[in-house]
């Protein structure tokens, strides 16, 4: 399963695709909850209570805007710079889940498709070079 789930990754069929595409479009919003309300909470918790969602490297501290008595801005408020990694990871997780559902759905058709080209009858086999040839003797017969 894992070999035909990395050749579905790699390849580019136009029905996979297809499929992909709707999955992202109406499953996308469903998986994205089901990692970051379900899945991530027990996962965070079990690290020690931690949210994934807030797991960050901070860059540059942001600083909100200073005023001075009469409300005038005296320093402008300055915006956190950071590198979101929890959210990198709820991403991966949420993609990994999608790609499994497609592999899933792709998988199911294909199998569908096989038995539908099992059970079309197969065309008769060629006739080999002898029955050719008995075929032609007989007609050079029939001729005499």
């Amino acid at each position: 399963m894992l070999k035909e789930f990395k050749q579905f990754i790699t390849k580019g069929n136009v029905v996979e695709m297809a499929v992909g595409l709707i999955m992202a479009l109406y499953f996308g919003a469903i998986v994205k909850s089901f990692v970051d309300d379900i899945i991530m909470p027990p996962i965070g918790m079990l690290l020690g209570g931690v949210d994934f969602a807030d797991l960050k490297m901070i860059l540059q501290e942001g600083s909100p805007a200073v005023m001075d008595a009469s409300g005038a801005e005296v320093q402008a408020a300055i915006q956190e710079v950071a590198i979101n990694y929890g959210t990198f990871i709820n991403n991966i997780i949420t993609f990994i889940i999608v790609a499994l559902a497609i592999f899933m759905v792709v998988k199911a058709y294909n199998r569908m498709k096989r038995k539908e080209e099992e059970a079309a009858p197969a065309a008769p086999p060629a006739p080999s070079k002898e029955e050719q040839l008995l075929e032609e003797i007989r007609d050079l017969l029939k001729k005499n």
